[in-house]
């Protein structure tokens, strides 16, 4: 039986945090909901916001989606939402992309971002 998208996700940010805790960066998980990022982690003195992302396939889905009395909707990443996209794909290869990605639906992460290379 396949993964349900939620089990997904909480298995990229556990590897994401996993993953920044062994390279020597303290993190610190917000309290809420709704956030554009999933957690934060310090970076010799500097912080930086991680929304992490797990997918199956080679494009990330960077929408968020959502629904409530009017319907189902789709939101593209706006400006400043977070900073690194940390990226788990199903051949457990890590990905960390550092540039803007405000108004993309979607990313296909290059060789250049693996950070478990191969």
């Amino acid at each position: 039986m396949g993964l349900i998208t939620q089990r997904k996700g909480d298995i990229g940010v556990a590897q994401a945090i996993a993953t920044f805790t062994r390279m020597g960066m303290n993190v610190f998980l917000p309290i809420g909901e709704g956030l554009a990022y999933d957690f934060v982690v310090d970076n010799d003195g500097a912080l930086f916001r991680v929304q992490a992302r797990y997918t199956s396939g080679r494009a990330v889905e960077l929408r968020r989606v959502y629904s409530n009395t009017k319907g189902s909707f789709a939101k593209k990443v706006p400006e400043g939402a977070y900073d690194w996209l940390y990226v788990l794909n199903g051949a457990n290869k890590e990905f960390l992309i550092k540039e803007n990605l405000a108004g993309r639906s979607s990313i296909i992460p290059k060789p250049e971002h693996q950070i478990n290379g191969e």
